[in-house]
């Protein structure tokens, strides 16, 4: 049976927030984190995978923790302004970021001037879902619907199509990029500012092609106003069973994915971390969260230890650098 806290302070307790207090640190060894809502960043703009990722998953995780989860969206420069907002954030347990691929692998390289070290600045706290991505082209203004013919119109034309992107440094960008490098062909990268709106110029026929999750491509390529080429993932996905894999549309050393991962900034107590990566595997295993995340077709990534994660964050950085040097992607 619980049993309600003491009104009056202990001498232990004083002590313990004192000295709690002279670290810096929050007093977390008393049980009293978290005793109000807690911040994640997401660093892209609204209606893209990691936003609809967090929104799904903050209700949850608040429940968990028994405090309100505020999702706030913080977009720009490829995801690192928002991500660079956790690094330099106190580490108290109220600032995290839903961080990604791009926004530690990938940005580790392709920022000659990245303001804060992906592994040395930020905790690993726990990944959340596995994304695999898909290449679609526009079907407005051209007609390309299979991917010989595809990559024959950009040969044919170096330079002169277009592909979109939620931004510099971002997985579509990269994923795009290492794309013409895989099959020797040039197009021009527009980046915009979230997934939207490289979307809408996709189906206006603005941009030629983007690289994006199954999900959010899949009504588009519904009601034909793009074409999924193929998924990146070892099997059919079950969003797109029409759709060919890479491999089987002739790929098979093609691969691009990414992840989502929450985070936050360096020297966060080992006790925060330890329940907040509890409290991130207790809501991504709920039945219905963890269902709505498979249909989505974006898998829960289940039973890391924050330590996992840690090494998966440096090895990403290590094993990314030489595809984002090959794919000749640079911030502008």
């Amino acid at each position: 049976m619980a049993h309600a806290p003491s009104a009056a302070p202990t001498r232990r307790r004083i002590l313990a927030g004192g000295a709690a207090s002279a670290l810096g640190l929050p007093a977390v060894a008393q049980g009293t984190w978290p005793n109000r809502p807690i911040k994640v960043i997401v660093p892209f703009a609204t209606g893209g995978g990691t936003d609809v990722t967090m929104r799904l998953l903050a209700p949850k995780l608040g429940e968990v923790l028994g405090q309100n989860v505020v999702v706030e969206n913080r977009p720009g420069a490829g995801s690192t302004l928002g991500t660079d907002f956790v690094a330099k954030s106190a580490p108290d347990g109220y600032t995290f970021a839903l961080a990604t691929l791009s926004s530690t692998g990938i940005a580790a390289t392709l920022y000659p001037n990245l303001p804060y070290d992906p592994v040395r600045d930020l905790t690993a706290i726990a990944p959340t879902v596995f994304i695999p991505t898909s290449l679609a082209v526009a079907t407005r203004g051209w007609n390309v619907r299979t991917l010989d013919a595809f990559v024959a119109a950009l040969k044919a034309r170096p330079g002169a199509y277009s592909y979109g992107s939620s931004g510099i440094g971002t997985t579509g960008h990269i994923a795009s990029a290492n794309f013409l490098s895989h099959v020797g062909a040039r197009a021009e990268h527009v980046p915009y500012r979230g997934a939207g709106a490289s979307f809408t110029a996709l189906i206006a026929g603005e941009t030629q092609f983007t690289h994006d999750i199954p999900s959010l491509l899949k009504p588009f390529h519904e009601a034909g106003q793009a074409k999924v080429l193929f998924v990146n993932q070892a099997e059919r996905s079950v969003l797109l069973p029409d759709v060919p894999t890479a491999a089987e549309a002739g790929l098979p050393d093609y691969k691009a994915y990414s992840w989502y991962g929450i985070f936050g900034p360096a020297q966060l107590p080992a006790p925060i971390v330890s329940r907040m990566a509890g409290a991130i595997e207790q809501a991504m295993s709920d039945p219905a969260l963890s269902a709505r995340f498979h249909e989505m077709g974006t898998p829960p990534m289940l039973g890391w230890t924050p330590e996992r994660f840690a090494r998966y964050v440096a090895d990403e950085v290590v094993a990314w650098a030489p595809l984002v040097r090959a794919s000749g992607a640079r911030v502008e």
